[in-house]
């Protein structure tokens, strides 16, 4: 099912393929907050398809239901039918998008969508909220109480603690040893921007693990924000231009953001000319896993939240955990309800602040119990909803990317 700018709404026939059976309603986050059908895959479904057949409207109501969708896709892990249940809702949203966004959320759209996916804008941002943050004006902003009135910019700025200093990569990473192949690194616009010590650690496994890394200076967005939200020609038009900073003839495009990822392996599906393209996008873990690193020892109890888009999306799920268990000392605990949104979801928890902030308490709850002192998880959003819970909270909890443990482990086998 193609999404293009001449996108009438979701496909009646992938609709139809929902037999309405329900074994989506216990895995949908909303649905366990709210007990509402719908708020749950079937019951948006359902909307959906009164809507295509024009026994209902696209009012407020049925776009509120929609907007209250994470577009995690656990719901597609759980169908025995097979629902492409992300792909109907992008063209729902895209749908919706032509009467613009909601009065209630149209500036704080303007805002995210305008810097987001710029990742020299975001970077001009970040480093305004640096100097904001360190001149003291933060802590007057938040003793005034004027952050109130603005829910989603209040969540925005809980969200960042600090900004870290740029880390410039270098545009050929070689590789140590026997040549295992030549990938290129997506170094994303947020995880460049907040945790670019991820991006240089992911490059320097992969050079461990023989890999020649190529870092394209001029590389951009991958569209994933705007893909989203109902956006799909500015989508289309970053995902074109991503591809086309990659040379032709990498083994694989490597990605460390779940979300990025799992927009990236899906260009072919939206944008044939990019089918080949997305053949080759693979997760870190998922090179790594196959690949000869060596490990040293980390005595750590380790929990692991999985990210929407690596687990449901990409449906990466054993390969962090078995990287993981190759370090010697290190005792992964699991986690309960792993799978179960964070509340992050791009930029779900701005737009919609107060579900988020029940879906983080849940994962806090579960984390706590877990008894685990370091939190991994594959993607930046999730690292930023985590660690801000965890600060608010006051649990004594390192939130970390998974290639962060591996660096550590791979620096102490050389040491």
């Amino acid at each position: 099912m193609a999404i293009g700018p001449d996108v009438g709404g979701p496909d009646l026939d992938e609709i139809r393929k929902c037999v309405h059976c329900g074994i989506c309603l216990p895995q949908c986050p909303t649905y366990r907050v709210l007990g509402e059908e719908m708020d749950s895959p079937r019951g948006r479904i359902y909307l959906m398809r009164a809507a295509a057949e024009g026994r209902v409207g696209l009012t407020e109501t049925f776009r509120r239901h929609i907007d209250l969708c994470l577009g995690c896709r656990a719901c597609e892990t759980a169908c025995p039918s097979g629902v492409r249940f992300g792909t109907l809702l992008e063209a729902t949203r895209a749908q919706l998008r032509r009467g613009g966004p909601p009065a209630r959320r149209r500036l704080l759209e303007a805002f995210v969508f305008s810097v987001f996916p710029k990742p020299a804008r975001l970077g001009a941002a970040l480093a305004a909220f640096k100097l904001y943050n360190r001149s003291g004006l933060r802590a007057v902003v938040r003793a005034s109480g004027v952050l109130r009135r603005f829910p989603g910019l209040a969540a925005m700025e809980a969200l960042l603690d600090d900004v870290p200093a740029a880390v410039p990569l270098p545009e050929v990473v070689p590789a140590r040893g026997r040549v295992a192949g030549h990938v290129g690194l997506l170094t994303g616009c947020v995880q460049r921007h907040l945790y670019p010590h991820v991006n240089r650690q992911t490059a320097h496994l992969l050079s461990l693990a023989g890999f020649e890394v190529v870092i394209p200076r001029g590389q951009g967005c991958c569209g994933a924000l705007e893909l989203h939200a109902g956006r799909p020609e500015a989508h289309a038009a970053r995902a074109r231009t991503l591809a086309a900073a990659f040379p032709a003839d990498l083994d694989f495009i490597v990605t460390n953001a779940a979300g990025c990822g799992a927009a990236m392996k899906e260009y072919g599906h939206r944008i044939p000319e990019l089918t080949a393209f997305a053949t080759r996008v693979r997760d870190v873990t998922e090179v790594l896993a196959g690949a000869d690193l060596r490990l040293g020892p980390l005595d750590l109890a380790v929990t692991y939240h999985d990210a929407c888009h690596l687990v449901h999306g990409q449906r990466v799920r054993l390969e962090p955990r078995q990287l993981l268990g190759r370090i010697p000392g290190l005792r992964l605990v699991e986690l309960g309800d792993s799978e179960l949104c964070c509340g992050s979801a791009g930029v779900y928890n701005l737009l919609e602040p107060d579900m988020a902030r029940e879906l983080l308490d849940a994962k806090l709850a579960r984390i706590a119990e877990s008894g685990a002192r370091v939190v991994a998880a594959a993607n930046p959003g999730c690292l930023l909803q985590i660690a801000w819970g965890c600060r608010e909270r006051g649990l004594d909890v390192a939130i970390v990317h998974p290639v962060e443990l591996l660096a550590r482990a791979a620096d102490a086998y050389q040491d």
